[in-house]
């Protein structure tokens, strides 16, 4: 018999904004070990073109890989290095910031919804200071499961085991394994997966509300589970949620601004570099 994972913690979305004034709701999870290697989760939502028009200007990172995922709207990347991305809905893009990057995304769309996210992850302290590395995917790239029962799951990133076969997600380079997916769901539909025990799992629900084991998970809550071997998620309504399972990175984390490394020593050379121009000579 497997072991049921539980409701461990609920954590609700805060309002806040970042880049030019882009409206967000967050999730951050710098302090929290049990949402380790994922650091932090801005969902972007509005159909205001005012709330995000000014997009995320340049702006440096290190020590964190970015996952960016639109499910309506389109955005640009463009970073030092000179790669350049378009985000289309149902695409997602890719970063790892390693010694630095200095990056924008910005929005292409002139009007219309916009509902998207950026999730961070941390990378463990052999990559903090590895070159930058970008890869963007296509919607149609994106690895996609339907049925009856279950509804529509998108994996974007490692690999969902569900009951009866497993679904691997384009992005499998990520620092330690992690598995971002979207369950998108009707009334009474459900989703069971397997995990491994040490992984830390969450979910966050965007749209709808769900219950686990009777309890329920609302719109805007992030939910984190105790440790075992299987979830089990049935939609209460018409809903939409993000799946994150991710082996824990057992390090300090230091977090200032756009940067994320392991002591404050480490943190105030990233801001040096930056300052002195050395991220742009990567």
């Amino acid at each position: 018999m497997s072991t049921l994972r539980e409701i461990r913690q609920l954590i609700p979305a805060q309002p806040t904004s970042d880049g030019d004034g882009v409206k967000i709701r967050r999730i951050a999870g710098f302090n929290n070990a049990a949402l380790s290697p994922f650091l932090m989760v801005d969902e972007l939502k509005s159909d205001q073109r005012a709330d995000y028009v000014g997009g995320f200007p340049p702006h440096p990172h290190r020590g964190i890989e970015t996952l960016t995922y639109m499910i309506q709207g389109h955005f640009q990347h463009r970073d030092h290095m000179g790669n350049v991305g378009e985000l289309r809905s149902g695409g997602a893009q890719w970063m790892a910031a390693g010694r630095g990057v200095i990056h924008s995304e910005m929005p292409i769309m002139q009007d219309g919804q916009l509902l998207g996210f950026q999730i961070w992850i941390n990378q463990p302290a052999k990559d903090k200071m590895i070159p930058a590395r970008y890869h963007d995917y296509q919607p149609e790239t994106i690895t996609e499961h339907r049925d009856e029962s279950l509804g529509l799951v998108r994996v974007l990133a490692g690999q969902l085991s569900l009951e009866d076969h497993d679904l691997t997600g384009p992005l499998t380079q990520t620092g330690v394994p992690a598995t971002v997916a979207d369950w998108r769901s009707d009334l009474g539909q459900e989703i069971t997966f397997n995990t491994r025990t040490g992984d830390n799992v969450m979910v966050y629900v965007y749209q709808g509300n769900i219950k686990v084991q009777g309890k329920p998970i609302k719109q805007g809550e992030m939910a984190v589970f105790t440790k075992g071997e299987q979830l089990t998620l049935v939609a209460n309504e018409n809903s939409g949620v993000l799946i994150f399972i991710g082996e824990p990175i057992n390090e300090p984390v230091v977090h200032y601004g756009p940067f994320v490394m392991n002591s404050v020593r480490e943190i105030e050379q990233a801001i040096n570099d930056f300052n002195n121009g050395v991220f742009e000579t990567y």
